[in-house]
């Protein structure tokens, strides 16, 4: 527990030593640095030639990035941060001759938003809290970030596809190397919208750096069909079928299996399982925007209200 006697700013640095030891971070300070005691070590207050970086993260022994600590009250302004940010990304560390640093946080400790400068466009986004080491690893290891391999979609093989999901899928992507992250496919009942998504998610998943899908759906009903559809799908170029191909996953319960590609869950579940509580019985069988009450037995939070039947996202 924080002590009263804490600064705003010692606070939020609690918070983030905590979540940075969680994510398999060795938290040093910076008179007493061994960059090799782990994979992952986070310095504190490092000192660079744009100032004092609040932590420097080391990967390997090579600096990857910085965490710049802000008090809670300024978590709904982070991105004003941005600029000060940047700065630090570009600045050479003390007794180090780095190259810019790829990766950067803003952080209140409640707050976190995440940039990485190996995008076409950097910009932060929200993010639940630290990467681990490893995984800054495997990124380094690719010439491209996760946003900068969507530029490799190839061109769509139309076989076997209807004319509104061609259009569905083109104009998806185009979203996606522009840079807008976040869109809406609005398709009449009967034209196919699970096949659509699926051949969306298989192109995903063989040419980007995609790993994991999350496909959101309302009912567990509407979950079991998407999961057949998964099993039946085969796609224009491979005989195999997609679950040869790639792990599919539906849950069932708060357990989260990781050796999949594909995970299918009804809004409920999913809300249950970032809250931690557990799920009602039969709450997965009708839609909650539906149910007479169901306001007040379903509050999701920002993130989860713009979802919508066969909603992808993926990380």
């Amino acid at each position: 527990m924080a002590m009263s006697n804490q600064t705003p700013e010692q606070i939020a640095r609690d918070r983030i030593d905590k979540q940075l030891n969680v994510c398999g971070w060795l938290i040093q300070d910076k008179n007493r640095i061994n960059l090799h005691a782990g994979i992952g070590v986070a310095v504190r207050e490092y000192p660079t030639d744009a100032g004092i970086a609040d932590y420097a993260l080391f990967v390997d022994g090579k600096p990857v990035g910085v965490i710049e600590a802000k008090r809670e009250e300024e978590g709904h302004r982070l991105t004003v941060h941005e600029a000060q940010s940047e700065e630090y990304a570009s600045a050479k560390l003390k007794y180090l001759h780095n190259e810019t640093l790829p990766f950067v946080y803003q952080s209140t400790g409640e707050v976190t938003r995440f940039t990485d400068f190996r995008d076409p466009k950097p910009r932060s986004r929200p993010v639940f809290s630290f990467h681990r080491p490893e995984t800054f690893r495997e990124w380094l290891r690719r010439s491209k970030s996760p946003r900068g391999s969507l530029l490799d979609l190839p061109a769509l093989p139309v076989e076997r596809l209807r004319d509104c999901q061609i259009t569905a899928i083109n104009n998806l992507e185009t979203s996606f190397k522009d840079n807008r992250p976040k869109a809406l496919i609005q398709m009449a009942t009967g034209s196919g919208k699970t096949y659509t998504a699926i051949t969306g998610i298989y192109r995903l998943l063989k040419y980007t750096h995609a790993k994991r899908i999350l496909f959101l759906v309302d009912t567990r009903n509407l979950g079991e069909q998407a999961e057949q559809e998964f099993m039946a799908y085969q796609p224009n170029d491979d005989n195999r079928k997609f679950t040869e191909l790639y792990g599919v996953h539906r849950l069932k319960s708060s357990n989260i299996p990781s050796d999949s590609q594909v995970y299918i869950s009804t809004i409920q579940r999913l809300y249950s399982i970032l809250k931690g509580t557990d799920l009602e019985e039969g709450a997965e069988e009708d839609n909650p925007n539906e149910r007479d009450g169901s306001r007040k037995k379903f509050r999701l939070s920002n993130t989860m209200k713009n979802c919508r039947l066969n909603s992808l996202m993926w990380w």
